[in-house]
């Protein structure tokens, strides 16, 4: 179990060095590839590569009525109250839920006994020359890699979530 300093620690350490050229589809399942360059700790020039893949559910449209099915139990009144709020303030603001499926099944992994900088640069150029809109490279914290791959998710979902919106509007679905 990771403390919120270790949390905390892994998503200031990784960054997506090669990000996908697509986002997540609206209307369909969107899958990623991922590739994960890791440090091994007290070892020098030991990366540990690992392969897997991210699978992003279609994004689902929550409208201020299903929000107002949010059960806010065990909160008390100020649950409550905040439910109202959400009701009043974002009543035409629609709100998409996000589904990923990570299967560990999905992920190998290898060490290459070469220098982070060397793996970077040749993983991305191989990246790059392979032109899979769907795949990326990551680099995080070995101690913490789940933490990694799950800051990429939450990027994907920054950057798609107005694409989405802008998709359900043109359908009319908004």
């Amino acid at each position: 179990m990771y403390g919120e300093d270790a949390i905390r620690y892994a998503l200031e350490m990784t960054e997506v060095i090669h990000e996908p050229d697509r986002r997540i589809d609206t209307f369909s399942s969107t899958r990623f590839e991922f590739l994960l360059l890791t440090e091994l700790m007290d070892s020098v020039d030991q990366v540990k590569i690992r392969e897997g893949r991210v699978e992003a559910e279609k994004p689902l449209i929550l409208t201020s009525e299903a929000m107002g099915d949010f059960n806010f139990e065990g909160f008390g009144e100020r649950g409550e109250d905040f439910g109202r709020w959400l009701d009043e303030h974002f009543r035409d603001v629609p709100f998409l839920k996000y589904g990923f499926n990570f299967r560990a099944l999905d992920v190998s992994e290898h060490i290459v006994h070469e220098s982070m900088a060397n793996v970077r640069d040749r993983v991305v150029t191989d990246a790059v020359a392979k032109s899979n809109p769907l795949s990326a490279v990551i680099e995080g914290i070995d101690d913490a890699w789940e933490i990694s791959v799950l800051k990429f998710t939450v990027e994907m979902i920054q950057k798609s979530h107005g694409i989405n919106i802008f998709d359900f509007k043109r359908r009319g679905l908004l």
